[in-house]
């Protein structure tokens, strides 16, 4: 089991940043990618970027690409999403997940999930 914990939620102006952190404890090699998935009001679960263990590789969705940027630290079993030049369209519940299988933009593919955070854009 991998227990996942985000923070670093809040209500930013558009334009601003926020960086989402994701903390990841107990069986962390079943994490071998850690993805973000938001759900905003009214709509459904979409991916927005993905990692694999390395960090080499990252997926991002086209919404976000240039704005969003995905890391992590695997000393301290953290990943992060810095977001940047947010937008209203970007309020939502921000989720993080870890997979023991590769690099993937499938939710279905996920295996553990953190609570969530929300993240709210005022214009």
């Amino acid at each position: 089991q991998v227990q996942l914990v985000e923070s670093g939620g809040g209500l930013v102006q558009a334009g601003g940043s926020l960086r989402l952190s994701c903390a990841a404890s107990g069986r962390t090699s079943s994490s071998a990618a850690m993805g973000w998935f938001r759900q905003g009001p009214g709509k459904q679960r979409e991916f927005v970027a993905a990692i694999n263990w390395s960090g080499g590789s990252t997926y991002y969705a086209d919404s976000v690409k240039g704005r969003f940027t995905i890391s992590r630290d695997n000393a301290k079993n953290t990943v992060y999403l810095q977001m940047s030049s947010l937008k209203p369209e970007d309020t939502a519940v921000y989720y993080c997940a870890a997979t023991p299988r590769g690099l993937t933009m499938m939710a279905a593919a996920y295996s553990y999930w953190g609570q969530g955070t929300q993240v709210t854009v005022s214009s």
